[in-house]
């Protein structure tokens, strides 16, 4: 795109509209949380150079000019992440779907000489950018030939380009892990499960909740795993005839177990085998007539909507908005129409219409009744969880044992997620057939033998709990492999799945070492990454970081509030993390941090200077609020308290500053969606691969381990959950900072000083290329 050339950004309602009752034309319910994506398509294509243009109003701002098209500026996005919904307004549009409206779209972009269009919203609103991209040219010959515009506005616009970021609650797009709004709408239903639970608890009641999701069960299905719901009910996989019996029988073993609870969770979309829907009263009426339990349904709507969007959505808008310009930049005549999205941690380019019709023909497969088809088509990652559901929810531990003994344990410091971790790898274990036990205390715990068998009943509720119900200490086991190996021959282990941060890494490379002493350590060891820190090697992702990073932006947020009606205030908040910079710099980004200091990107008094200047400028503009983060390790001299004073003395007569130091409030509370659902599908997965390797490892009844790929640690890398040797990963680490020496976050802190305003270079040395969806699946299910 030329330099000055316009880029223009519209926001859209999804196409799930109900029928007016009266018309029989469609209603538009808007998408929610898409502000971070607008602020950052906004900031980043002023940065490049651009005009940028907000249409208000969606399509229709489009059709009717005027005022709804209106020129960016930076300050008109401030202050606007933690707002939910979106402030360039959203609407359903009946003259866009016309030629003559397009015709009066296609001439308002002229005019303002826009050829760039950015378009966030669901399949439906997709497509009509695509038709409308695809028309261009003949709309141009016709403006011409009718007056609308000249020949010389023709040429200066002879093509459109248009990059679309998908928009919707359901995560209903095919070829993205994750659309913008999707994570929020998770929160707000958790956090109403968290709070039914415990009525639910006192009067030992059945719930049966409605959630979202006419033509997609994603909500109903992640929400299921976050609070170890005894069923749900999706519309991609209906429950085989007979289902009614199944439920029953299930809620009383429940029950009969010492539950004082149900929890039935149900898909608005929700259907039999047959196609008759389901509904949250039929359900209800069910149990009700079966069993006489006292049952209460509760319909989320649209409170799934609303509220602050999440530290996630928030990162998530961002690094998609970055992007949609980038594709923009790059784009030609030839490009195709493309989405930007995410799989796995990684930024993809897919094009327009392979992904419309992968999601079209999901419903196809569902009305043709084709449900495992239907499950496919929705990609790997609802595939798995779907997976981990059924095994959790379906199947009970058999009555023929394995003759093999697990033992779990939580290492390092606590962090939200461990438990549902440990519920995940108790009773997959138990559906394995192996005897599992719990350690209370860590490495120490195991060295004195404080280990007991831990039952189905006894982890039910713990997945929505935060810190460990084991117990977890930081003590390294070096000390006591003689007091570990008798543990471990005594209860006769064969497998440990230890959960922790790096203390847990630290403490299997030490018993791998001590294996070549003692025999009994020559076991199968799984490592778990748990620790809000997100420092340990081997995987993008921590259990626990999620919880943490939610809790200081959710703070930042409250901080900046609390000075709304009074004078330019910037405040300097220090952020947990050891050495490792993940919280400041995430944080950062989701709470629209003006600079973050971490320990990995040093600093010195010459860059202070640069920081204090800049955002001294900043707030002599209409801007009033300001945010400095700051690692608690990042400097051993330049401490938050130097920090404040420095940026009191500088401010002075413009601003005035305030410290906070957030302290161990970051490791607690109840854990997120997604942590709850990480540990869930982490805990599944170690204990399939530990299985595995027990029976690759077992000799006449005897397990001996000593090869490295026998002790593993497992991550997210990228795209996928992979198991690697704790022995390669010492490489790969940083041990005197505990850090690993290369982080795939520290590319995403170039976007943070952008959209703080500074003139940088942004690194794109790792572009997102435009890949297919066959592709790109092929590519996951081989990586899996």
């Amino acid at each position: 795109m030329p330099w000055g050339r316009g880029l223009c950004f519209a926001s859209l309602p999804p196409r799930r509209a109900t029928s007016c009752p009266h018309h029989g034309i469609t209603r538009p319910q808007c998408p929610k949380w898409m502000n971070a994506a607008v602020r950052a398509v906004v900031r980043v294509g002023i940065y490049t150079g651009a005009k940028v243009y907000f249409v208000h109003e969606g399509y229709q701002g489009l059709v009717d000019g005027g005022d709804n098209i209106k020129e960016a500026t930076w300050e008109s996005v401030s202050m606007m992440l933690q707002l939910g919904g979106t402030v360039i307004g959203s609407a359903r549009c009946q003259d866009f779907r016309t030629r003559e409206g397009r015709l009066k779209a296609a001439r308002n972009l002229v005019k303002r000489g826009i050829t760039n269009l950015c378009v966030i919203g669901g399949d439906g609103s997709l497509t009509g950018a695509d038709t409308f991209r695809a028309e261009w040219s003949s709309l141009l010959a016709e403006l011409m030939k009718t007056g609308g515009i000249t020949a010389e506005e023709a040429k200066k616009s002879s093509y459109l380009n248009i990059v679309g970021m998908v928009g919707s609650i359901d995560n209903d797009f095919c070829g993205t892990d994750m659309t913008i709004g999707t994570d929020s709408a998770l929160h707000r239903i958790i956090e109403i499960v968290d709070a039914i639970t415990t009525t639910a608890q006192s009067h030992q009641r059945t719930f049966v909740l409605e959630v979202m999701g006419r033509h997609c069960g994603y909500l109903a299905l992640i929400t299921s795993l976050a609070c170890g719901a005894d069923w749900v009910f999706i519309p991609e996989s209906p429950p085989e005839d007979g289902w009614e019996d199944h439920l029953c029988r299930r809620l009383t073993e429940t029950r009969l177990g010492g539950s004082r609870l149900n929890i039935i969770i149900v898909a608005e979309g929700a259907i039999d085998r047959h196609g008759k829907a389901i509904t949250a009263d039929d359900v209800k009426d069910l149990v009700v007539k079966r069993l006489g339990y006292d049952t209460r349904v509760t319909i989320l709507g649209h409170v799934q909507r609303g509220g602050t969007p999440s530290a996630f959505d928030r990162i998530l808008g961002s690094r998609m908005g970055v992007e949609a310009v980038m594709a923009l930049l790059e784009g030609t005549p030839d490009t195709p129409a493309c989405v930007v999205s995410l799989s796995g941690n990684q930024a993809v380019r897919l094009p327009l219409m392979e992904c419309v019709q992968v999601t079209k023909d999901v419903t196809t497969a569902m009305n043709e009744k084709r449900f495992d088809d239907a499950v496919k088509l929705r990609g790997r990652s609802f595939q798995n969880n779907w997976n981990v559901y059924k095994l959790l929810a379906h199947i009970r531990p058999p009555s023929t044992k394995s003759g093999y003994t697990l033992a779990v344990l939580n290492v390092g410091a606590p962090a939200a997620g461990m438990n549902a971790a440990v519920r995940s790898t108790v009773r997959i274990g138990l559906i394995h057939g192996h005897r599992m036990m719990a350690v209370h205390d860590g490495f120490e715990g195991l060295a004195l033998g404080n280990v007991e068998d831990i039952s189905w009943e006894r982890v039910g509720s713990w997945t929505g709990l935060g810190g460990s119900k084991l117990g977890t200490k930081r003590t390294l086991p070096k000390k006591f492999f003689e007091e570990i190996s008798a543990t471990i021959s005594n209860f006769g282990i064969h497998g440990l799945i230890i959960i922790g941060g790096f203390e847990a890494f630290i403490g299997t490379l030490e018993l791998v070492e001590g294996r070549s002493k003692f025999e009994e350590l020559c076991i199968i060891m799984c490592v778990i990454p748990a620790t809000i820190t997100n420092n340990v090697p081997g995987s993008d992702f921590s259990i626990g970081a999620d919880t943490a990073l939610n809790t200081i932006t959710t703070t930042c947020d409250r901080i900046k509030q609390s000075a709304s009606g009074t004078k330019r205030r910037v405040f300097i908040v220090e952020t947990m993390g050891g050495y490792c910079g993940y919280l400041a710099t995430m944080a950062g980004l989701a709470a629209g941090a003006d600079a973050a200091y971490i320990f990995e990107e040093h600093f010195n008094i010459h860059d202070l200077q640069v920081n204090v200047e800049h955002l001294t400028e900043k707030m002599k503009t209409t801007v009033k609020r300001g945010l400095v983060l700051r690692n608690e390790n990042c400097n051993e001299h330049y401490t938050t308290e130097f920090l404040y004073n420095l940026y009191s003395s500088e401010g002075k007569g413009i601003f005035d500053c305030r410290k906070n130091v957030l302290g161990h409030m970051q490791q607690g509370g109840a854990p997120t969606p997604f942590d709850r659902n990480f540990g869930t599908k982490m805990g599944a997965k170690a204990v399939a691969w530990i299985t595995g390797k027990i029976k690759e490892c077992s000799r006449h009844g005897r397990i001996f381990a000593n090869t490295a790929d026998s002790a593993c640690l497992l991550g997210m890398r990228k795209r996928s959950l992979v198991f690697q040797p704790v022995t390669e990963l010492k490489d790969q680490t940083d041990f005197k900072h505990r850090i690993p020496k290369e982080q795939w976050w520290l590319k995403l802190r170039p976007m943070l000083k952008i959209l703080a305003k500074y003139n940088i270079e942004l690194d794109t040395s790792e572009k997102a290329h435009m890949e297919h969806v066959r592709q790109k699946r092929i590519s996951q299910e081989s990586g899996m």
